[in-house]
């Protein structure tokens, strides 16, 4: 009997002899346990030659109406996995729909499922590239293989007229890899317009005929500026990292690579991914941005080869990105180079992980499941029984203190290869320059952007034949729209944040430009005046576009061949311009080859930027983020600061860099600008310490979200007060509710609960238990975020 498109399971008699699979659907299953999953017959019939494994994705009848459903299998057996449930009521699989992930990625899932609280299902999905569901770019195709020695004369009794057997010669100049092929790429490879003469072949019985399946896309963007094709002799430092490392092979160990900016961890990650393939095993090297993917993948394959490295992320299209996954899959890609999500890629015999700058906020996914892809990256390696390597310049707090207290182990590149030295850094107080400036022209600017001292070091360099970065973390014109006059203090907002609307720039537009949400994106127009009491209008704050225009004004005595000139000299890298990964990767070129002198930008262009020519970093304004209400925010700043500091000095030419700051003497800048990171880290360390922060402390946070305010804080306020008892009688504490920092956002207002804990345990079982009460659950209503970076 069938009910809608899916067959019951055989009957009770022969249930003993059946195959049973467990399946996460990809849904958010919540009936009180994070890795909740369903129980279905396997077909009485193999599907084809699929056959049902864990890892393997199915399609499974869902629900009263049997809704076709994918899912993950992740465990097989017998009728013991009935666990007493009537076999006449099982339902049975509908289709196999191949084996998408590895037994080692469905318990990595499960782990990830319980620590970040989101269902398996869920869990499983955001693993799979959405291009690999639907096999996008997937063709068969007829392809050729001689059956005979190619270009020797045919074989007795083959009679082949003198196209075909000019054809079959010109063949024999071919080198093996060439076969097989379709009969296009052959006809192109021996230069004949028509595919006549192979097909002569193909009916002479010299060319075989077989079908192969293939993914077939456009060949990715490949920029030669971004190589390392040479093998580098390590300093005595790299020596000591890549012997450590190396030494740990084929067991788990965890190991920080400490070293400043231009010490070569880039070398040390290429020694040790030669050996690992040396070993015949794989690696998997995170990077933390798409923009320094085209960088880092290029040095890996120009010393690896190309053909042993497939790069994830989401820049790629559909079908390149189903491509790369299925070039990890068959084996052939060994080495894997990609962004957050490339840690999922399904690769056998994993002898190595890299995370490269694994302090970046960007490895932490903002929605479910909301993990640390440098946590999983860890657990991932102990899975494998692997080494980790996670580098950076200015470490995560969390890895800093592993290394402190003994959980990993330590690795220092102290100085620059090759003795280049650290650049200079002053920092220039922007109340002094504003002075400075005001006594030169004789007016004082409102918002000084290009102080005197960073005009002066711009044009040094720019004479001077250098390169420049130039930072502001903070896109747009302006920052607000505000009236002018004091007593009014109207301000532009969103209608559906409780945001400020940032200015952006379009002089196609009558007011010349808009202002827009940045988290809702929603847009409105300039009034001409302020609509409560009719005075002008004032722009206040200054983003990358208004930047560009300081730019290009504090140039503009130049001789013409040195000006920054939009588009020409200078270009902007932000998100409002770079629009797509090949923005990003062209930008990086042109900037790499000389072509344009400075990059103006956000924090995508403070990190991984390795070009010669740079002399100049200056940082417009090292306050944007200082003073967030968020217990990370000196952290923060200091790791950006000193991050894009380290573009400066990398070739032959010494490097400056000029901090332009309204707070001279915080600790962040002074410390960054000295290059002293130990002492800023473990006089931070000691300060959460002291107020139970992480990562001393652990800390989970649970936002209620609801379009009616009361909703939300009635929900959060349940929570609350179900879980107080049990966090405190752990030795923890719950902070709220509260509101959050920005407690509207696209009209839904957010209710904050935070709870911190002496450690993870404690707050995995508080947790669990507001799972098991249902009053956490993974939909739109509630977010948990378990070791959340962000506290906005």
């Amino acid at each position: 009997m069938q009910d809608g498109l899916f067959p019951e399971a055989s009957p009770a008699n022969d249930s003993a002899d059946r195959v049973y699979i467990r399946v996460a659907v990809e849904r958010g299953l919540d009936r009180g346990s994070a890795d909740a999953t369903l129980t279905y017959a396997a077909p009485a019939d193999p599907l084809g030659s699929n056959e049902v494994r864990v890892g393997g994705a199915v399609e499974v009848p869902l629900g009263r109406g049997n809704t076709p459903t994918r899912g993950i299998v992740i465990q097989t057996g017998g009728a013991d996995l009935l666990e007493g449930f009537d076999p006449k009521r099982v339902k049975a699989i509908g289709r196999v729909l191949g084996a998408p992930l590895t037994p080692d990625l469905v318990e990595l899932a499960r782990w990830m499922s319980r620590y970040y609280q989101c269902p398996l299902g869920m869990t499983l999905a955001s693993m799979i590239p959405a291009a690999v569901k639907a096999d996008t770019g997937r063709r068969t195709q007829v392809l050729l293989s001689p059956t005979a020695a190619v270009g020797d004369p045919p074989p007795e009794g083959v009679a082949l007229p003198p196209t075909a057997r000019r054809a079959w010669q010109a063949m024999g100049a071919l080198d093996a890899d060439a076969f097989p092929a379709s009969a296009r790429d052959l006809a192109d490879a021996i230069g004949e317009r028509s595919i006549a003469a192979v097909n002569r072949l193909v009916r002479a019985g010299l060319l075989a005929e077989h079908r192969a399946t293939t993914v077939r896309a456009r060949e990715e963007d490949q920029d030669g500026v971004f190589h390392a094709s040479t093998t580098l002799a390590p300093t005595d430092a790299q020596s000591d990292a890549i012997s450590a490392v190396a030494a740990s092979f084929g067991s788990f160990a965890r190991h920080l690579l400490f070293g400043v900016t231009g010490s070569g961890k880039t070398e040390v990650y290429l020694h040790l991914l030669d050996r690992v393939l040396d070993l015949g095993m794989s690696a998997i090297m995170l990077v933390p941005e798409i923009a320094l993917t085209p960088q880092t993948a290029g040095r890996v394959r120009s010393r690896l080869g190309p053909e042993r490295v497939a790069v994830l992320h989401s820049g790629l299209t559909q079908a390149q990105r189903n491509r790369a996954w299925s070039r990890v899959t068959s084996g052939r890609c060994p080495v894997i180079v990609g962004a957050r999500s490339a840690i999922f890629a399904p690769v056998d015999r994993l002898g190595l992980v890299i995370v490269d700058e694994e302090h970046d906020g960007s490895y932490k996914q903002d929605q479910l499941p909301r993990y640390q892809a440098r946590d999983v990256a860890i657990k991932r390696a102990h899975q494998a029984g692997c080494p980790v390597v996670l580098g950076s310049a200015t470490p995560s707090l969390e890895s800093w203190r592993a290394a402190r207290t003994g959980a990993s182990t330590l690795l220092r590149l102290p100085a620059r290869v090759g003795g280049r030295s650290m650049p200079e850094v002053r920092v220039v107080d922007m109340a002094d320059e504003r002075r400075t400036e005001a006594a030169a022209t004789g007016r004082s600017p409102r918002e000084l952007i290009v102080g005197p001292t960073l005009r002066a070091g711009l044009t040094d360099v720019l004479l001077g034949g250098g390169q420049a970065v130039l930072l502001l973390n903070r896109r747009g014109y302006a920052g607000l729209v505000a009236c002018s006059s004091a007593a009014c203090g109207w301000q532009q907002m969103c209608d559906h944040c409780d945001a400020k609307l940032v200015l952006h720039q379009d002089t196609s537009l009558r007011r010349g430009g808009y202002v827009r949400c940045h988290h809702c994106h929603a847009e409105q127009i300039i009034p001409d005046r302020c609509p409560d009491c009719g005075s002008k209008l004032q722009r206040l704050g200054a983003g990358t576009q208004r930047a560009e225009a300081a730019l290009e004004a504090a140039t503009a005595d130049l001789p013409p061949e040195h000006r920054l000139v939009t588009g020409e000299t200078m270009l902007r890298v932000d998100a409002d311009t770079m629009r797509t990964a090949r923005d990003y990767f062209e930008a990086l070129g042109r900037f790499a080859r000389g072509e344009v002198r400075a990059l103006l930008g956000t924090q995508m262009i403070a990190k991984g930027l390795d070009v010669p020519g740079v002399r100049l970093v200056g940082v417009l304004s090292a306050d944007t983020s200082l003073h967030l209400p968020d217990f990370r925010a000196s952290e923060r700043t200091y790791q950006l600061v000193s991050q894009v500091a380290g573009r400066a000095g990398r070739g032959d030419l010494p490097g400056r860099v000029i901090v332009q700051t309204f707070e001279p003497e915080s600790a962040a800048i002074v410390r960054a600008a000295s290059h002293d990171f130990e002492s800023f880290a473990d006089d931070e360390l000691r300060m959460r310490e002291v107020v139970g922060l992480p990562p001393v402390w652990r800390m989970a946070r649970i936002v209620c979200r609801d379009r009616d305010p009361a909703k939300a804080r009635r929900a959060a306020s349940e929570i609350a007060e179900a879980i107080r008892g049990p966090i405190e009688g752990l030795g923890g504490r719950i902070d709220g509710p509260m509101p959050c920092p920005i407690e509207r956002i696209a009209d839904h207002f957010r209710i904050g609960i935070e709870l911190t804990a002496p450690n993870a345990e404690a707050i995995q079982r508080v947790l669990r238990l507001a799972r098991d009460r249902g009053l956490v659950k993974s939909d739109a209503n509630t977010a948990v975020d378990v070791d959340p970076v962000s506290l906005m």
